[in-house]
């Protein structure tokens, strides 16, 4: 595997099997770059740009970000472990088998997105804005979700048992996902209210 630097990261890059590993990579544009059998390991992104990029077959740990772009992304059969990034704005993108485990993200929005296998484990999220998204097989494992914004939403074989949540936003998005009895008692006030129940103490 080759050892990569900053200036590799430019638009319309074709990176394949290359290491970043403890390099700050703020601010550097690769937009609509192909990301192949890489590895990112301890760097800073704040301020990177991969709108439009292919992440394949990748690999990031211990990644650091206040803000990082990459909107109509391509991610797939990608593991991000222990990230700690403030706005990760992914929407209008296509998740295929990616999974997330360990770390802090404060906003990741997949607003209309297509996304299918992710698993995300031990996370916490601030926000998880999934609103007019198509998910499949979400995962969500001992995370804690601040808030979960599944307007108008379409989710299939969603698991979100192991999701503590905090808010919810889109409740009529939530078909097609399974909730724990817990967690359904927590929602019924969101529930009566959007089906127009009128609840008579």
């Amino acid at each position: 595997m080759l050892s990569g630097d900053a200036y590799d990261l430019e638009p319309d890059a074709d990176l394949d099997a290359m290491r970043f590993a403890g390099l700050d990579l703020s601010g550097r544009d690769a937009s609509r770059a192909r990301i192949l059998e890489c590895e990112v390991d301890d760097c800073d992104l704040d301020g990177t740009v991969l709108d439009g990029a292919r992440v394949l077959d990748t690999s990031w740990t211990a990644v650091r970000a206040g803000a990082l772009r990459a909107p109509s992304s391509t991610w797939r059969d990608a593991t991000l472990t222990d990230l700690r990034v403030g706005a990760f704005t992914a929407f209008a993108s296509t998740w295929t088998r990616v999974t997330v485990t360990g770390g802090k993200i404060d906003y990741l929005d997949l607003r209309e997105s297509s996304v299918e296998e992710l698993r995300l484990e031990n996370v916490t999220l601030g926000d998880l804005d999934l609103s007019h998204a198509r998910v499949k097989r979400l995962v969500v494992v001992d995370c804690d979700v601040r808030r979960l914004d599944t307007t108008q939403a379409r989710l299939v074989e969603c698991d979100l048992r192991g999701a503590r949540l905090r808010v919810l936003e889109g409740v009529g998005g939530l078909g097609g996902a399974k909730v724990t009895r817990d967690q359904l008692l927590d929602l019924a006030p969101l529930l009566a209210q959007h089906v127009g129940l009128v609840v008579d103490d």
